[in-house]
């Protein structure tokens, strides 16, 4: 029996993406939030809308070195990757007696993150480094590091 953990995001870059390090064992990583947009009609006949917010964490090192210098608030994105989930206990403060809920958080750990913006070139295709080697670099190139 075979199983697939895959999620393919198309939306827009909330704030410009964030690197942080990870506490066990200091690799850097990058975050980012994507928001995406679903519309339907409702029972009146007229259309509602509905904005999802997406976490993307990035921890191929080259790639998060990338989207942390490439991408910016409101870039529009493709994100690939796998759907993980977090839970934890929080701190409320209270005695040890009280039962305190457990919290499951979902984000996703991306594989490929590429832009889909137009006219705006890449930070490596400038025009002279394109020029020099005689070709323009496919826009895949830089987003599967």
């Amino acid at each position: 029996m075979s199983y697939l953990n895959s999620v393919t995001i198309v939306g827009f870059v909330g704030a410009d993406p964030e690197q942080r390090q990870a506490r066990n064992n200091g690799s850097k990583f990058t975050v980012l939030s994507v928001a995406t947009q679903r519309s339907w009609k409702n029972a009146q006949d007229e259309w509602s809308s509905k904005v999802e917010w997406h976490r993307i964490c990035v921890i191929r090192p080259r790639l998060a070195e990338y989207v942390a210098t490439a991408i910016k608030k409101g870039s529009h994105v493709l994100i690939e990757g796998t759907l993980v989930s977090s839970t934890y206990e929080p701190t409320n403060g209270k005695s040890k007696k009280s039962k305190a809920a457990k919290i499951t958080s979902w984000s996703i750990r991306a594989d490929v993150v590429r832009k889909l913006d137009r006219g705006e070139p890449e930070p490596e295709a400038t025009a002279s480094g394109s020029e020099a080697s005689g070709h323009a670099p496919e826009p895949s190139d830089a987003s599967r590091f």
